[in-house]
């Protein structure tokens, strides 16, 4: 559009636009100066990135803790029904027991 064509509205609206771009890169400019403003942003997003982390860790944690668990009660179970753990147990106690007296 030519200027001379334009109504005096239109170049009303196209100020009123101009005044909103100009206003929002101020305060774009304006954000990117504030450092006090960047650092906390960084200080949450990382403390936000750390309980998360921990999070994570603690859910880990309790699921190894748990198939540990369950493991460690199957143990018994396991070695029960296996006879000869039983019996290299109670031979090498009689071993034991055995070289302890012969010493004395």
């Amino acid at each position: 559009m030519s200027d001379e064509r334009r109504t005096p509205e239109q170049i009303q609206k196209d100020i009123e636009e101009t005044r909103e771009g100009l206003g929002e890169t101020v305060e774009a400019l304006a954000a990117k100066t504030d450092v006090k403003a960047q650092a906390k942003a960084k200080v949450d997003e990382t403390k936000t990135k750390a309980k998360a982390k921990v999070e994570d860790v603690k859910e880990q944690a309790s699921e190894k803790a748990e198939e540990v668990r369950a493991k460690a009660q199957a143990a018994p179970a396991a070695a029960g029904n296996r006879p000869e753990v039983t019996v290299a147990a109670v031979a090498a106690f009689a071993l034991v027991v055995y070289l302890v007296l012969r010493r004395r």
